[in-house]
């Protein structure tokens, strides 16, 4: 049980990760507490008490957590959630029928499907049907012994005899106390970004709208600049945009860190898979329920589409950058994704994290000057090999 609803655990020696039932969730990924190492969740937890999304029903909840559209998410939301089959709010007619927030993934009950232990490794496979898309979505979860690393290989199936455009975003959302804006920065390999034409919920927004720009600094919606790999800059503000991950790169990768704890959390992946980040920024800025100002929280959301506008927006955009804002699974067909996350503590004199590579075995985080630090990553195979020079 995680905060009273139920959750499936994997750990090793190193770390642990929990996986809500309800939505499917990542809610904890952290470091066990006889490592050593500092043993708080970087990932996000919601201030408010969460229920099991479908559970959720508008008559009894719409106050606490807000109508079906915006609730039916918000009830359940917590850490690393998966947006499938579109990336933020249904279209007004989806929303009359029902639909809410970043698709039905993270509104629906994953059951277990398959579980093995042996060998050196621990493996969680849960699985999730999506009846109004037609797709299916399977989450292999693996941890190998004495790694602070847990690989994801994701599955998406198209059950209909017709070719499906959709959006799919990994959600990655941090908080406090590891969020801090003194205490934490942000890495990611982006080139260029562009801050969201519809602004920011309620008007409340730190950036100027739909203006480009070079990743780290953007355009202030008061006429300045700020620098994006900060968080929480301004109290009563918020903030979404999208980054374009080098094209020069194979690898992309999100990762932040906490100076004071020398906590560092990241994410490996093919960058031909997700070329896109989304960042969001939440500094106590949204009025409704159940947000009521009370909420810090930084989103590393990498996507097959730059904004969270829903799929008729990236269907009409079509591009950005000249890179496609949508991806499409042919009938009857299947698509599967290898990513990677982990946790390190930084020796005393890392300075600051400039680059992270992946290469078969070993994930290397760069800091100033000549210094690594490299992970063992045995399960960071042939099939995954990302490694970028």
């Amino acid at each position: 049980m995680w905060r009273q609803r139920a959750a499936y655990e994997l750990t090793n020696d190193f770390v642990r990760i929990i996986t809500l039932a309800g939505g499917g969730h990542i809610a904890d990924f952290s470091f066990r507490e006889h490592t050593g190492f500092p043993s708080l969740n970087p990932l996000w937890t919601p201030p408010w008490k969460t229920i099991d999304p479908y559970r959720y029903r508008a008559k009894l909840h719409a106050r606490e957590y807000g109508p079906q559209r915006d609730g039916h998410l918000l009830c359940g939301l917590a850490g690393h959630n998966l947006c499938l089959d579109y990336f933020g709010p249904p279209s007004d007619e989806e929303a009359r029928m029902g639909l809410s927030f970043h698709g039905e993934a993270p509104n629906l009950k994953w059951r277990k499907e398959n579980r093995r232990v042996g060998g050196g490794r621990a493996e969680l496979t849960v699985f999730v049907r999506l009846p109004i898309a037609g797709l299916d979505f399977r989450r292999k979860i693996e941890m190998r012994l004495d790694e602070p690393v847990a690989y994801f290989t994701e599955t998406v199936e198209n059950r209909k005899p017709a070719d499906h455009f959709f959006q799919w975003a990994e959600h990655v959302t941090l908080g406090p106390p590891f969020l801090s804006a003194k205490e934490s920065y942000v890495v990611i390999p982006a080139t260029t970004g562009m801050s969201d034409p519809g602004g920011y919920d309620e008007g409340r927004a730190l950036l100027a709208p739909g203006r480009w720009f070079r990743w780290p600094t953007a355009p202030t919606a008061s006429g300045g600049s700020v620098d994006l790999a900060r968080p929480l800059a301004r109290k009563g503000l918020g903030f979404v945009s999208t980054l374009l991950l080098d094209p020069r790169r194979e690898l992309g990768f999100v990762a932040a860190v906490n100076t004071r704890l020398r906590l560092l959390i990241g994410y490996c992946f093919a960058r031909r898979d997700f070329p896109w980040v989304a960042l969001w920024d939440e500094n106590c800025a949204i009025q409704a329920p159940p947000w009521k100002q009370r909420t810090q929280a930084r989103g590393l959301e990498f996507s097959t589409t730059p904004f969270p506008s829903g799929r008729r927006d990236a269907f009409s955009r079509g591009s950005l950058f000249g890179v496609p804002t949508l991806t499409y699974l042919p009938a009857r067909q299947s698509k599967t994704v290898h990513y990677a996350a982990f946790l390190a503590h930084l020796p005393e004199d890392f300075g600051q994290v400039r680059d992270i590579l992946a290469f078969p075995g070993t994930i290397e985080v760069r800091g100033s000057g000549r210094r690594k630090l490299c992970l063992s990553a045995a399960g960071w195979g042939q099939t995954v090999a990302l490694g970028q020079q």
